[in-house]
């Protein structure tokens, strides 16, 4: 089995792929003070409750933007699947992946590897210009041309972000969970009228830099596609005229993507 890893800021999401089929998934929070025995205890668990093998793990690829977790989870992979796996850990990172995607960037080493994993996926599962959108602690925008490569992108704060801000900086606001959308585009309460104001805001703001990036890049007679990722896509894309598709796994199917690139490599 493939066990695949995305250490974000905020949550880390794992896969368990067999051949081309996504067994399972999970989502738990990125602590920073985090132990590879903790990892294994919460992993061999998991794996016990969908009924799967932990020691059936014979690869392990990590993409990651938090370098202390992504040299736990190295220590992990070596302590407790060194008798399963069938290589050394790969690790996501502009070097790494180089071969599979040029990166057009001033510093390509400041690219986050989740970003470069989007991309990669994008590409594969899409013809033409591509925008992938990640919607993480930090909302993402990335470009893919149609011949492989990542042009950049735009960075900026992510929802949840943007609101503890604003209920820090504010005293009589509260802290929210953006969930379930209002009927009403007009709040009638405090509540309301703060989750409005970020889904439709956001939404604003997502098509605005989507329609000029798109602008910027289109060239003609090439399809063009932006998607849109990471735990809040579902609730923000509602809210959006721009955005084609939501791919809640994008990341995940992109580093099988590359641990298949890799292996095919070796061949």
């Amino acid at each position: 089995m493939l066990f695949v890893v995305d250490i974000g800021n905020s949550h880390i999401v794992t896969g368990v792929y067999k051949k081309n089929n996504l067994l399972e998934t999970w989502r738990t929070s990125s602590h920073k003070n985090q132990t590879s025995d903790e990892i294994a205890a919460t992993y061999q668990t998991l794996f016990n409750l969908a009924n799967l093998e932990h020691t059936g793990i014979h690869h392990l690829i990590i993409s990651s933007v938090v370098p202390k977790l992504e040299a736990v989870w190295l220590d992990y992979g070596r302590r407790y699947l060194s008798n399963s796996l069938k290589e050394e850990p790969f690790i996501v990172d502009s070097i790494s992946v180089g071969s599979m995607i040029g990166i057009e960037v001033e510093q390509p080493a400041e690219v986050g590897a989740d970003r470069l994993v989007n991309a990669i996926a994008a590409w594969h599962k899409y013809s033409g210009d591509s925008i992938v959108i990640d919607f993480g602690t930090a909302i993402t925008f990335d470009c893919i041309s149609a011949d492989c490569k990542y042009l950049g992108g735009m960075i900026l704060p992510g929802i949840a972000l943007s609101m503890d801000a604003l209920s820090a900086k504010a005293a009589k606001l509260p802290q929210i969970d953006i969930g379930k959308k209002p009927k009403s585009i007009i709040g009638k309460n405090t509540v309301d009228s703060m989750v409005l104001g970020a889904l439709h805001g956001y939404g604003a703001m997502i098509d605005g830099i989507s329609r000029d990036l798109k602008n910027e890049m289109t060239r003609e007679g090439n399809p063009f596609t932006i998607l849109a990722t990471g735990g809040m896509a579902e609730i923000i894309a509602p809210c959006s005229a721009m955005i084609d598709h939501i791919e809640p796994m994008l990341t995940l199917e992109g580093l099988k993507i590359i641990h298949e690139k890799k292996t095919a490599g070796k061949a």
